[in-house]
C-alpha cells in the first residue's frame, strides 16, 4: 500500500511540472506514475494531484494504446466539447431566420446590423426548443458578422425631448461639470440658457460640480462607461455607425440611450457683452452661488 510520504512525494513532483504541462502531458505523466507504483497507485495519484479519475484513466489508455494518438495532439480527433451548432444542427439557421428580416444597413459595409437584443433573440430561440443563453447568441451573431444596433428611428434636429415625458414640467435641472464650454464662469453658456428659458418658459437651475471633480458626474459611470462597452472593438468608420452604436446601448437595469446627429452649424468666438449679461435673470443659490444658480424666463 502507498503511504502518506509517497503521496507527498508525488504531489511535489507534480507541482514542479504542472505549469509546464498541457492537458495531454498531465494525464500521461499521471498515468506513468500509476504504472510504476504498486497497488493503489491510481488513487494515490488522484489524491496527490487533484486530477479527476477519468483523466488518469484516459492517460492509462493512451499509454497502453501507444501510437494511437498523434504526436503533438492533445485530444483524439473529435475530442472536446462540441460546438452548440453541432449539438443542435438547426440553431444557426433558426437564429438567421429571426435576424434576417430585421437586418439593415449597407450590404457592402463590414458590419451587418440587427435591431434585436441578444436576450430577446435568446428568449425566442428557447421558445422554439433550443437551449441557448444570450452570451451564446452574441457569439453566434459575431460568427455571422452581425453587430447589434438600435431599431429606433431618429429625427435629426428634433428638440425638447422631455416635453412628451414631462408635459406639466415648469422647471429644468442641469448637472454640469465646472469647466469647458459649459463652465460656471462662461458667459455664453449663461446667455444661451437664458434664451432656452425664454423659449420654453422653464426655470432652469444649474448645479456645477466643483473644479477637479468631473469624475463625480454620474453620467461618467452610468452612461459613458456603457457606451464604451457597447462599441468596444467596433470599427467607427462613419458618423452613422457611431450614432447607431451609441443609440443601441442598453443595460438590464433599464438604461436606454437616444442619440441623434446634429448637422446644424454654430458660430465660433461669440462674445456676450456686459449689457447682455445684465439682462439675464440669474439668481444665485445661497450655497456656493458661483456654482449653483437658477435662470428664470424673461417676461415677454
Amino acid at each position: 500500500m502507498i503511504d502518506s510520504t509517497q503521496i507527498n512525494e508525488i504531489r511535489k513532483r507534480y507541482q514542479l511540472l504542472e505549469s509546464a504541462l498541457d492537458e495531454r502531458q498531465r494525464r500521461l505523466w499521471a498515468a506513468g506514475e500509476v504504472e510504476v507504483l504498486s497497488r493503489g497507485g491510481r488513487s494515490a495519484v488522484v489524491r496527490a494531484t487533484g486530477l479527476a479519475k477519468t483523466t488518469v484513466l484516459r492517460g492509462l489508455r493512451d499509454i497502453r494504446a501507444a501510437g494511437e494518438l498523434e504526436a503533438g495532439r492533445i485530444r483524439r480527433p473529435g475530442g472536446g466539447r462540441k460546438r452548440a451548432t453541432v449539438l443542435e444542427p438547426g440553431l444557426a439557421a433558426a437564429l438567421d431566420r429571426l435576424v434576417e428580416p430585421t437586418s439593415r444597413g449597407d450590404p457592402q459595409s463590414p458590419l451587418r446590423w440587427t435591431c434585436k437584443s441578444t436576450r430577446r433573440l435568446g428568449e425566442e430561440l428557447r421558445a422554439q426548443g433550443y437551449s441557448v443563453s444570450h452570451s451564446l447568441v452574441a457569439q453566434l451573431l459575431k460568427d455571422q458578422d452581425y453587430s447589434l444596433q438600435s431599431n429606433r428611428k431618429t429625427r435629426e434636429g428634433g428638440r425638447q425631448l422631455g416635453r412628451n415625458a414631462y408635459p406639466t414640467a415648469r422647471s429644468l435641472l442641469i448637472l454640469a461639470d465646472g469647466g469647458g464650454s459649459n463652465g460656471a464662469r462662461v458667459r455664453l453658456w449663461k446667455w444661451e440658457l437664458q434664451r432656452l428659458a425664454d423659449e420654453t418658459g422653464l426655470a432652469i437651475s444649474v448645479w456645477h460640480l466643483p473644479p477637479g471633480t468631473s469624475k463625480w458626474n454620474k453620467i461618467e459611470h452610468r452612461l459613458f462607461s456603457f457606451i464604451s462597452q457597447n462599441w468596444r472593438g467596433q470599427p467607427l468608420l462613419t458618423q452613422a455607425t457611431i450614432v447607431s452604436l451609441i443609440g443601441a446601448t442598453r443595460t438590464a437595469t433599464g438604461l436606454r440611450v437616444r442619440c441623434v446627429l446634429d448637422r446644424r452649424t454654430y458660430p465660433k468666438k461669440v462674445l456676450v457683452s456686459d449689457e447682455q449679461m445684465a439682462t439675464i435673470r440669474l439668481a444665485r443659490n445661497r450655497f456656493h452661488g458661483e456654482w449653483n444658480y437658477t435662470i428664470q424666463p424673461r417676461v415677454r
